[in-house]
């Protein structure tokens, strides 16, 4: 089953929390997984399974600098679906040119 999932997760109750950010950027890109990073998400793409094992870990990246994480995530979970990180992007890009 394939899934989009965009998510944010930081460490809670401390004032910096960029290394805290980057240590769970640096679990994503290394799970070698497509995925995107803006300035409120990480979004990454693939398995079910896959994708939420890196989600969980990039959690526990951050775990290790706080004993409290916020985790926001959302999720479409599709059958079928390849390179939907870019492809509906692609869509909207379309639309508004037309």
């Amino acid at each position: 089953m394939s899934v989009l999932v965009a998510f944010s997760v930081s460490p809670a109750g401390t004032e910096s929390v960029g290394p805290a950010v980057a240590a769970a950027v640096r679990v994503v890109r290394a799970s070698g997984l497509p995925n995107e990073t803006n300035a409120m998400f990480t979004t990454i793409e693939g398995e079910y399974d896959e994708v939420m094992a890196v989600v969980r870990a990039a959690v526990e990246a951050v775990r290790a600098s706080s004993s409290r994480v916020s985790l926001v995530l959302k999720a479409d979970i599709r059958e079928g679906v390849t390179d939907a990180l870019h492809s509906k992007v692609a869509t909207v890009e379309r639309l508004l040119t037309s």
